[in-house]
Order: C-alpha cells, then structure tokens, then sequence
C-alpha cells in the first residue's frame, strides 16, 4: 500500500495535477456514458457547398494545377511496383511490413491479429490495446490515406489519372466507418491526418471527370464531422496527451478553417486552431530547437507539419508568430546537426511508429533529407542537402535567395533537449545526457550512439512495437536496449503502463569540449531512484580527434552493495569483428564481457537480431576503450 502511494504521488509531481485530475474527469465522462452523447452517431446528412462553389473558393493551395508544379516528371520502377501492390491490396504498413489486406479490405480488420473491430460500438467503447484486438495501429495504417500520395506521384510522374482509384477508396472507407463509431473514429490525430490527406486528393484531382458532385457531398459531410470530433475533443490531446498528436489536430482544425472556409465551424476552427498551434510550439519545442517527445520521427512529423502550416498559411495571406517561425528554424538546424551525411539517417533514437506522413519523395523512411530540405526552403534557408529532393517542389516553395547554413563541424550542444553531439569527416558520436520536464518515453539517459562511415556501429534498439507483450515493451523502451548501464536488471526508472514511467531520471552536470587532440563530454545523472534516492551515475567519454576511438568511463555512486553495474553495448551482427572493447573495472581487472543476442528494430513492426555485450562488475567503476577497426 505504502509503496501505490508513492507511485501514486510520483506520477502526481512527474505529471502535474492538472493532467491527473483531467485523465480522472476523462475516463469518468467516457464510463458515465456522457462523452459518448457529445459525438453523435448517425447525423442528419448536409451538403456545404456545391463542387462548382469549391472549385471557384479564392483559396490557395500548395499548387492550382497540380501540371504547373516544379516537378520534374521522371519514371521510378520502385514507385510504379508500390502503386501496383496497392492497387492489388498490398500494402507497406508502417514504411516496412507489406501486407496482404486485399481490394475488398474493410477497414476495420487488425491483419496482424485478425481481429475485426465493432462498427457498431461508440468511439468510447473502443479500447486502444487488448490481447484479442492486438496492436490497433494496423488498423490506423491504412486509414490515414498516406499511401495516396504514391498513388498521385505515379500519376504525375507516368501522366495517368488514377482518380477513380482513389476515390473508389476514399468511398468505401466512409461506408464502413459510420460517423463516431468504430476504431477509426478513436484517434483524433489519425482523423486529422485522414482529413489533409484527402484534402490533397481533392485539389489534385479536382479537375478530373471522376470527381462528382455526389462524391464531393459525402466526402466534405465527413470531413466535416471529423473536424467537429477534432475540435470537440482537443482538450484529450492538449492535456492528457500533448505531443505530436495536439500540433497535428491544432494545425489542422487552422488549415481547415483557411481551405473549407464556408464550412459551419470554420470560423472558429481557424481562429482557435491558430492560437493552439501556436500555443502548442512555443510549449513542445525548447528554445534550443530540441522537442518534447525526445523522438527523432516525432521531431520530423513536427517538421512538416511546420512545412505544411507555413506554406500554406503565407500562400493565404497569413502569417504565424515569430516564436513558430524560431521554433522551426532551431527544429531544422538540431535535426540536421544530428543527420548522418552519407544517407541522411539519423540516430534510432526515442520513440518510433514508423510514421511518414506525407511521403512526397522515393527516399528511404529512415532519409530525413526530404523533409529537412522542405522545410528548410519554406523558411529561407539552404541547409547544405546537396541532392534536390520532390518534396519541395509539391509545396510549392521558391527555393531562390536562401540563406546558407551548414551545421558546426566538432561539438553541438542542446542542453534543453539534452543532446551532445560531436560531428567529423566519418564519425557522429551521439550522446543523451538530460533533464526530464516533460515525459521521456524511453530509459536511455547517458546512452551512447556511434556511427562511423555512415554506419551505426553502436545502436539504440528502436520501439519495435508499442502494443505487444510487457516484456518486449520493456525491453525496447528500457536501458537494457540503449549503451547504457543498468544496475543489475533494473532500469534507470521504474516503469509503469504502456507509456508511463515513474522516478524520472535528471541531468546533474552535462559539458562537452574541444581539447587540443580530443573531444570530452562529462556527464552525470541521478537515477535508479526507486532502488536508492542516492544513486548518481557519472560517464565521462573521450573521443580521439579524426580517429575512430573512444574512451568511456562509468563510475555509479553509492550502488547498493551486492548489486552488479552492467554496462551495455548493442552491434549489428555484420560490425561484430569490426569492433573492439575493452574493459576494467577500478582495480584495472580486465572484464569477460558477456556476448547474447539482443534486438534491433530499424522500422516499426520489424526486429532483428544483433549482439548484446555486457561487461558486468561489482564494483562502481568501469573504464572501457571502444575502437573500430
């Protein structure tokens, strides 16, 4: 009972009160059945605005003639492949696993579990996550509609019309998913994204003969009953969520109110969409550019929402504040100091879904260099991507008079965000050294990421799944999956459910220099606090200018006697004769290190095998030398 209270009063400081008293509200509103009287199922059907009257709205899009775009028209078999496996139900979910759902897909159907969700049932009474259900984000996938836009590059590319395609599913997607019922209707961000994305297909194919008046009806009446859930229910994400999830449904509720301006709701959309997003910028991304859900694919849905928001915004007339237009220039230049310049990777760091959502380029998902670049344009600045990209170009985005800037070659430091980053010829060495104000969704303080050659040579495992078994979710969300160390089996903070953690671990002392022949970071942190309020966890590495070698020192203070510090490495089977460690412990005793198979998850929904060293002591102090070779 004593240690529930704890726990209980943990999460009340971690999380703050008024995020506990509304998840208490939240879940009393869902189970009185109240909610459920707020989302009507089965309204009375409308038409706005006839298809003549939209078509003639003095509304700017990302293009007027999808023709008249930037593009340049190329033929790519990879891009024509994946838009026959779509046009025969096949699909690539999450950008990596390709699934069967067939061309009479429902909708509705979980292909990982089978389970096929109640159309029937509210909204509310749909649960995220069951053992039955499985992962309800195979559900999601393709009813966000982002595989449209593969569809609409083919034809632009090839010069086709698959206008009938995509309206044939857009339709269909509406008659099995009645208005507020279903697993479709459980996620506003997903409903919002659903939203933008067919708003693309609407001006893309808006002069196509398969564009009718009766298609156009249904598809604005449920765009309009997405957009009234949207707005009805953004307080769940503003409070209880606040991550990506509030700056999509906030930007999209403006951008909504900008293009369906003769909408009933419009008005009030843009006016409150505007001031949230703002609101929600100022607040998610630090002033050193660093964000929130300490996530480098949530860091770049952001960016392009921003892309999408600027854009679209200033083809309008209008303008955001200056502290969004701040905001997204430090994104840009924190993301593309942290990018591998070989392949635009970046480190498999924090939180990862597999989300792209507007995928307007034939880059690899794990290439950030698209959407860097997009933004980057959007905002006036060259930021040294050499290879031009589409993505820009959809935009619309002039990419003239820009202003030129390359990320600082040796150290970069953003202390908010608690990233230290040392950037050479060859080598990116990565390292995550901070304080919690805001959520961590992953125990990784102190973890170390090495590339060399463009390759990641020392791994952080990746998410793998959200919805899955306890034990999977541990490992890959815990310190066991990060270059870290662990006090025996415990992570560096207690976990609780599936996003939750107690004990937040915090920086103590984070600093990195440029020596003479070297470069030194320092850093300490407390944590295993719910072992002892005491414990501190120091690390010291130092990398040798221009050569391929580090030197790690961990020392862990006041460790409970009897309790083994392991220190954790994780590298690719193909880079495991390519390396070399070596370690001691205080008494300069050389340490065996303890070889198993570990995990590795590049792309949602996939894992993979790799090797897991550990070098295990009793006593506080491990130094190590790590060396490619």
């Amino acid at each position: 009972m004593k240690n529930k209270i704890l726990i209980t009063l943990n999460l009340v400081k971690n999380m703050g009160l008024r995020y506990v008293s509304y998840r208490v509200k939240y879940e009393l509103l869902k189970r009185s059945g109240i909610l459920k009287k707020r989302f009507p199922t089965s309204p009375p059907y409308q038409q706005f605005i006839s298809l003549d009257q939209w078509k003639s709205q003095k509304v700017k899009f990302f293009f007027d003639d999808p023709k008249e775009t930037s593009v340049i028209r190329k033929h790519n078999d990879s891009l024509k492949e994946k838009v026959n496996n779509i046009k025969e139900g096949k699909f690539l979910l999450f950008n990596s696993i390709l699934a069967e759902l067939g061309v009479k897909y429902d909708w509705v159907t979980n292909p990982d579990s089978q389970h096929r969700y109640d159309t029937k049932k509210h909204w509310t009474e749909i649960a995220d996550y069951s053992k039955e259900a499985g992962d309800i984000k195979y559900v999601w996938e393709k009813s966000r509609f982002s595989y449209l836009y593969d569809v609409i590059r083919y034809d632009f590319h090839y010069e086709e019309d698959s206008s009938k395609f995509v309206f044939e599913e857009i339709e269909s997607w509406i008659e099995a998913n009645p208005i507020n019922c279903g697993p479709n209707y459980r996620c506003s961000q997903e409903m919002s994204l659903r939203v933008l994305n067919w708003l693309f297909a609407l001006h893309y194919y808006k002069n196509s003969a398969t564009l009718t008046d009766s298609i156009f009806d249904k598809i604005q009446f449920v765009i309009y009953w997405h957009l009234e859930h949207i707005y009805n229910n953004i307080d769940f994400s503003r409070i209880a969520v606040r991550n990506n999830h509030a700056i999509t449904e906030t930007l999209t509720l403006y951008l909504a109110g900008i293009l369906l301006p003769t909408l009933p709701g419009a008005n009030k959309w843009k006016e409150k969409g505007k001031k949230w997003f703002e609101e929600e910028i100022e607040y998610q991304i630090y002033e050193d550019g660093t964000f929130l859900q300490y996530s480098m694919n949530y860091h770049r849905i952001v960016a392009q929402l921003l892309t999408w928001g600027i854009v679209l915004s200033e083809k309008n007339g209008e303008k955001f504040s200056n502290t969004v237009y701040d905001r997204a220039e430090k994104s840009l230049k924190f993301l593309r100091t942290a990018m591998i310049e070989e392949n635009g990777w970046l480190p498999n760091y924090g939180a990862n879904d597999g989300a792209l959502f507007f995928g307007l380029s034939n880059a690899h998902y794990r290439d950030y260099r698209p959407q860097l670049q997009a933004l980057a344009a959007a905002i006036g600045i060259d930021c040294g991507i050499e290879e031009m990209h589409e993505d820009q170009y959809w935009y619309g985005v002039d990419k003239k008079n820009l202003i030129s800037w390359l990320p600082a070659k040796g150290i970069n430091s953003f202390r908010l965000g608690g990233y230290y980053i040392v950037r050479e010829l060859d080598t990116l060495t990565f390292i995550k050294c901070g304080s919690y104000k805001d959520r961590p969704s992953q125990a990784d303080n102190l973890h170390l990421d090495i590339w060399f050659e463009g390759e990641n040579v020392f791994t952080d495992a990746g998410s793998y799944k959200y919805n899955t078994d306890s034990e999977t979710i541990k490992y890959f969300s815990g310190t066991q999956s990060h270059n870290t160390v662990m006090l025996d089996n415990f992570d560096q903070m207690l976990k609780g459910g599936r996003f939750i953690w107690y004990y937040w671990s915090q920086s103590v002392k984070a600093i990195l220099t440029s020596g003479i022949d070297n470069y030194k970071f320092e850093g300490e942190i407390s944590a295993f606090r719910h072992i002892s309020k005491e414990i501190t966890h120091s690390r010291t590495i130092v990398k040798t200018k221009d050569k391929p070698e580090w030197q790690i020192i961990d020392v862990v203070s006041h460790k409970p006697k009897g309790v083994a510090m392991k220190q954790l490495w994780h590298v690719p089977l193909s880079h495991k004769n390519k390396v070399s460690i070596e370690c001691t412990d205080s008494n300069k005793v050389t340490l065996t290190p303890t070889v198993t198979n570990g995990w590795y998850s590049s792309l949602y929904g996939t894992k993979e095998i790799n090797s897991e060293i550990c070098f295990s002591t009793e006593k506080e102090v491990i130094n190590t030398v790590i060396r490619i070779i």
